[in-house]
């Protein structure tokens, strides 16, 4: 494989990264607040509340770095490339959400997950 090439699936694989730190720092956020959005006032109030947070203000920066580099990315390869690699954003998700926030993930979510596997890696030497 080329060099600029593992350098791209590297720049991937931090984006993913990324992405997935900020979906933790926003899910916990989230949970640490009882509301109940049934009027665009509770929303408002909701959201207001989420602004205060300081793990979604780095949540928000994680998920803005991620698109700058994503941007980047997408200069020097071709999409269906680029998006392919970045299924690996699933994998990370769904160990995050196991190991962070002790979700619990069944069988049949496993096996999608390594098909998802599969595929990452068909697509990388393909």
């Amino acid at each position: 494989m080329k060099q600029s090439v593992i350098f791209i699936i590297f720049l991937i694989f931090v984006t993913d990264i990324c992405d997935t730190v900020s979906q933790l720092l926003l899910k916990s956020s989230i949970n640490s607040l009882d509301f109940h959005v049934n009027t665009i006032k509770n929303v408002i109030r909701l959201v207001m509340q989420l602004i205060k947070i300081p793990r979604v203000l780095v949540g928000i920066v994680f998920s803005a770095v991620s698109l700058l580099m994503w941007l980047f990315i997408l200069t020097k390869v071709d999409l269906n490339f680029a998006f392919s690699i970045d299924s690996m954003r699933y994998i990370l998700i769904a160990l995050a959400s196991v190991l962070v926030l002790k979700e619990k993930i069944s069988i049949i979510r496993w096996l999608g997950i390594f098909a998802v596997i599969c595929g990452i890696t068909l697509v990388a030497i393909g």
